[in-house]
């Protein structure tokens, strides 16, 4: 069983909503699921997978300025700041820790509902206790 994790996180890398997709589903499908609870913000960091011209417009509509490269397959380059895109490790980070608990590194749970269960708390415990 393949599946992805989508993940919103503050500017700390503290977790604050989480979404699961099948492995083969775009990422266009998370984004679109996580817009509608994301938080007050001035930036939001994203890679490639993201880069959607009605998420930008989403985005910009809520007040929030995308920084998401440009996919390499677009016809005109989208400009990005590159500065504050380095800043996007910090999920990265947070992921890694979160595969610090070998259940989630593992993906012991066959059941989808399970294994988000098990993130959640994982999440809980590593990052905000």
């Amino acid at each position: 069983m393949n599946t992805k994790l989508h993940a919103v996180t503050d500017a700390e890398g503290r977790p604050i909503q989480f979404f699961m997709t099948a492995g083969q589903v775009s990422d266009y499908i998370g984004a679109a699921a996580l817009l509608g609870g994301l938080p007050k913000a001035e930036w939001l960091l994203a890679d490639r997978g993201y880069d959607a011209d009605w998420f930008r417009d989403a985005l910009k509509d809520k007040g929030i300025k995308p920084c998401i490269p440009g996919r390499k397959s677009r016809a005109k380059p989208i400009k990005h700041d590159k500065r504050r895109y380095k800043r996007r490790n910090r999920i990265e980070i947070m992921f890694g820790r979160l595969k610090d608990w070998r259940r989630v590194a593992t993906r012991y749970d066959r059941c989808p509902k399970v294994f988000l269960s098990a993130v959640a708390l994982a999440a809980t415990v590593m990052l905000w206790l």
